[in-house]
């Protein structure tokens, strides 16, 4: 740590410097509050000071009350040998982190700054969290479809209308839904995202609406459910057309009333939720097939936004390419890669089906398996899904007749060229790929590949 010290004593100053550089710290030393002002001017990076109460000309607590106005980002503490109740209280108060009194304890002062580094850790792996997670959610691109996507989540954002955001499959619908969420007023509350697809159809309702103790077999403590840890916040229903219509009813009671009960009780919760909700399914056929409730339509769809596929988005392609490059760069820990012209040429002709999550892994996986710095046509070419894996021409896999077939012929396309990549060797072929040399060598056996 960065540790400035701001004391009149001389000796004080000095005893402390050495405590504190063998412990390895790196310090700064001031005999005023004057000087100690200009020295924080100076030196944008210190992260402590060690502040005496009584100095000459401005005294200790002014000094104090001076980096707090500025909102200098450090942390004080405050130190006297004539230190009263009432001055200390009044330190804390004014933000100080503690108070020491003179003859300082060495054990404390190293307590207390081992403490501070923790602190200063965990704010740090806070903020990168927050960053990762903002990430996460960032909407890249400037197309007219985006634009007009942005224009209104910013318009429906600031109220606390529902909103059923829909769009193919990879389109990134939770972004447009957290991004309404960030600019709500419930911004400061939870994100609470659930995704009916991803939950056994007679697992859905315990974790939206949580269960008592005892409410089923195995349920041996009382859990929330995940509207209940949305409360004040918004919810996220993802997939809400693989919602069974048991869930539906419920969802909607919610909606009307703001109330519902766990699985096995009696009592009745009132919540404060903004609920959110995606498809890529026609809700409207769903509804005449007698699969999705029609009044839970209506009340979902206040604000309806389609999302844009992939292939719709003019110009956003080369601003998500240059976005992937970056992250996997960065992820990975490895140099940088730039697609060539050839390359750029041939993704802009793909259609994406799977949209920006195909990208997105289309990207990721060229930055394990192309070793050179440059992505060419000839790299990206074999992993489009309207290839032909078996080299006979352009086809899509829903031509093959069955998804075994397709998963096979996928297989042989894959194995085969990652085993010609690696000359035939079975052992480097493994590494590369992620798969146990004993997994490979059954596969290849299997799919009757030549090694």
């Amino acid at each position: 740590m960065n540790i400035l010290i701001i004391d009149d004593e001389k000796n004080i100053r000095l005893t402390l410097a050495d405590i504190l550089g063998d412990e390895g710290h790196t310090i700064f030393q001031a005999e005023s509050g004057e000087a100690g002002l200009k020295k924080l001017e100076a030196e944008n990076d210190i992260d402590l000071v060690l502040l005496d109460v009584r100095l000459p000309g401005m005294d200790g607590i002014e000094v104090l009350k001076t980096i707090r106005e500025k909102k200098m980002n450090l942390e004080v503490v405050m130190i006297s040998g004539h230190g009263t109740v009432g001055t200390a209280v009044e330190a804390i108060h004014l933000g100080a982190y503690d108070f020491w009194e003179k003859p300082l304890s060495i054990a404390r002062i190293q307590v207390a700054l081992r403490n501070l580094s923790d602190k200063d850790n965990m704010s740090r792996q806070v903020q990168q969290d927050a960053d990762v997670r903002e990430d996460r959610y960032r909407m890249v691109g400037s197309s007219d479809e985006m634009d007009r996507v942005k224009s209104l989540i910013d318009r429906v954002g600031p109220t606390d209308s529902r909103v059923l955001i829909r769009g193919e499959s990879g389109t990134g619908k939770e972004l447009v839904a957290h991004a309404i969420h960030k600019s709500s007023k419930r911004i400061n509350a939870p994100f609470v995202r659930f995704n009916s697809a991803a939950i056994p159809n007679d697992l859905v309702e315990s974790e939206l609406f949580g269960h008592e103790k005892g409410a089923f077999t195995g349920a041996q403590l009382q859990k929330l459910g995940k509207i209940e840890l949305a409360h004040g916040g918004t919810l996220f229903l993802d997939e809400i057309g693989d919602m069974s219509g048991s869930a539906q009813a419920k969802i909607l009671r919610v909606i009307e009333e703001g109330t519902f009960e766990r699985l096995g009780g009696t009592k009745t919760i009132h919540v404060n939720v903004r609920i959110l909700a995606a498809t890529h399914k026609d809700l409207e056929a769903m509804i005449q097939e007698g699969e999705f409730r029609e009044d839970l339509f209506y009340r979902l769809n206040v604000i309806p936004i389609n999302l844009p596929p992939l292939r719709n988005r003019h110009g956003d392609l080369e601003q998500l390419l240059d976005y992937y490059l970056d992250k996997f760069a960065a992820e990975l820990n490895y140099e940088r890669k730039v697609f060539a012209p050839d390359a750029l040429k041939l993704l802009n002709q793909y259609s994406f089906k799977g949209n920006i999550r195909e990208l997105r892994n289309l990207v990721e996986r060229l930055y394990i398996l192309v070793y050179d710095k440059t992505i060419l046509a000839s790299d990206v070419e074999p992993h489009f899904l309207t290839n032909s894996l078996s080299q006979k021409g352009n086809y899509s896999f829903i031509d093959i007749p069955s998804f075994a077939n397709a998963r096979r012929e996928f297989e042989v396309f894959y194995l085969n060229q990652a085993l010609e990549r690696n000359g035939g060797n079975v052992s480097k072929t493994a590494e590369a790929i992620g798969l146990q040399q004993s997994n490979l060598s059954r596969k290849i056996k299997e799919l009757d590949l030549k090694k």
